[in-house]
């Protein structure tokens, strides 16, 4: 069974996501910071990271494309995690609660549940870490929102699940792993790379991928650090890097940028009819 490195707490949305992908009995590794998940993986403390990489809402988790393309590490996978908020508190205050504690996004996310019960937000470093403190120091009239997996750790008592104001909440997470995943069936590649500052350099550097009716799923352009103005784009398309298509496209591709990095090409997550998501099973078999 894999060693999983995750950030946060024990009962983090990120360790719920590792679950999933992994299943019930995989083995985590919680980490402070982002920066801690690729250094557990590169010294072989775990065997692979899971970082959150977009929100459906809130957009893209720049940090975590920031690591990628620093480190060596490469994308063994895609994880869709249906983000479902509950209410919970120390068994028996169901009925005093006034005040709720939660990471800033978190209560953004359950604002309209939190005026119609008129709560008072309190902002906290982190969803599980707000758990935690709960259940290590009780205090009436006190809820949290936090996972279910976070309840269950903690011994904490589920008031309502479901609290989110939008049922589509979504985040999205890349498995982060050392050489590359296994070919699968059904793949997703990622990439990042530089063009040339001259008018229709985008444009013919993507083209060739038009041109093979290869599907680009995301595009976005991030600040190139260390040189001001200069911007990256990281691309996700539909296919295999190996493939005959995705090659040849790749290798215009090289011939247009200013530079090119392969992120990895791996399973593509399968949206379930729960909501959850899964890959195939591939990272399972480790």
């Amino acid at each position: 069974m894999p060693i999983v490195a995750f950030q946060g707490e024990p009962g983090a949305y990120s360790e719920e996501a590792v679950r999933q992908q992994f299943g019930a009995e995989v083995k985590t590794l919680p980490c402070q910071a982002f920066e801690h998940i690729f250094e557990a993986v590169d010294s072989g403390r775990a065997d692979f990271g899971t970082v959150p990489v977009e929100n459906s809402t809130a957009g893209s988790i720049n940090k975590s494309f920031d690591l990628l393309l620093e480190h060596d590490l490469k994308v063994h996978g895609e994880i869709l995690l249906r983000v479902r908020h509950c209410l919970l508190t120390v068994p028996g205050h169901a009925a005093t609660i006034s005040q709720v504690r939660s990471h800033p996004q978190a209560l953004a996310q359950c604002e309209t549940f939190m005026n119609r019960h008129h709560y008072t937000a309190v902002p906290w470093y982190d969803t599980a870490g707000s758990a935690k403190d709960l259940a290590a120091n009780p205090e009436p009239g006190v809820a949290v929102i936090a996972s279910k997996l976070a309840a269950q750790i903690y011994g904490l008592e589920i008031v309502q699940e479901g609290v989110e104001d939008m049922s589509n909440n979504y985040t999205r997470f890349f498995v982060v792993g050392k050489g590359d995943a296994p070919r699968s069936e059904r793949s997703k590649t990622s990439l990042v790379f530089a063009v040339p500052n001259t008018a229709g350099s985008l444009y013919g550097a993507l083209e060739e991928f038009a041109r093979r009716r290869i599907n680009l799923t995301k595009i976005e352009s991030r600040p190139r650090r260390g040189r001001p103005w200069q911007y990256v784009f990281y691309l996700d398309f539909d296919g295999h890097w190996q493939d005959k298509e995705a090659g040849e496209a790749i290798m215009f591709l090289l011939s247009r940028a200013a530079f090119v990095k392969l992120l990895g090409s791996y399973p593509a997550a399968v949206q379930l009819e729960n909501g959850a998501a899964t890959a195939q099973s591939t990272l399972l078999q480790i």
